[in-house]
């Protein structure tokens, strides 16, 4: 083969190879083209993944807190209905009480009338310690009956109070000014009164002395040799003099 033939043959192959390598180059680039969009869809679609995880994370939180929430709640509302439940037996109680206040009230009311009436005699048979004072707070225990606006259970907290009262004067020594009368005749007197064991009086001049004589309901007259021992038991219970013996006149039980 002559070099002018080898020469033409090396440019019809170099013609060749480029226009391969020409042909090759088209789908090569769109080989590449459609890879890429194939790496962004990929990476968009991990985006989506990623993003989708992070909701689930958060609604898994938010899960695991509504059902704590929901336990703490029945804890909660069992508590409640413990309370309602109490509340009501004490309704319940409540009513049963207000349904007898009718009741209480028409035997209650009775035995307060009762009650004063009792003291009154009492009083009236008793030692005559403070008299005036004693049945005026009966009376006032009889007006305090008739009054609608005062209830039922202070009306016999009141009554239950003056026999309080009373039961106190059994152990008292007091003194007092007064008025008594004998022969028809009031004497203006310092009283004295050992409880109810004995009551006298001392004429304001201190000249003489009465003791009570409960059976025969009256003053008598002591003797003088009783008349210091008055006197001194007045200044005893006026607080003027310590206390000390002194000789009185006790009338002894019988």
């Amino acid at each position: 083969m002559s070099k002018r033939t080898q020469i033409a043959s090396c440019v019809i192959g170099a013609l060749a190879l480029s226009a391969s390598s020409i042909a090759f180059a088209g789908p090569l680039e769109e080989l590449q083209k459609e890879e890429r969009k194939i790496q962004v869809a990929a990476a968009k679609s991990q985006e989506k993944i990623n993003g989708l995880f992070e909701q689930s994370q958060e609604l898994l939180v938010e899960y695991r807190g509504v059902v704590d929430q929901t336990e703490n709640l029945k804890i909660y509302n069992d508590y409640l209905a413990g309370l309602v439940a109490d509340q009501q037996r004490a309704i319940d109680s409540l009513q049963r009480q207000i349904d007898s206040i009718e009741d209480t009230k028409q035997k209650i009311v009775p035995l307060m009338y009762k009650m004063i009436d009792s003291l009154e005699q009492f009083i009236k048979l008793d030692v005559p310690i403070n008299l005036d004072e004693r049945l005026a707070r009966v009376e006032r225990l009889r007006a305090l009956m008739t009054r609608s606006d005062v209830t039922v259970s202070e009306q016999f907290r009141l009554v239950l109070d003056a026999y309080s009262i009373e039961n106190q004067y059994g152990r008292t020594i007091q003194s007092y000014d007064g008025t008594i009368n004998v022969g028809g005749q009031d004497i203006s007197v310092d009283f004295f009164n050992l409880g109810r064991t004995a009551l006298m009086a001392l004429t304001l001049d201190q000249s003489a002395a009465y003791v009570w004589d409960n059976e025969a309901r009256q003053w008598q007259e002591l003797g003088g040799e009783y008349l210091d021992s008055v006197i001194t038991a007045v200044r005893m219970a006026q607080g003027l003099v310590p206390e000390d013996l002194i000789k009185l006149p006790i009338k002894a039980a019988e």
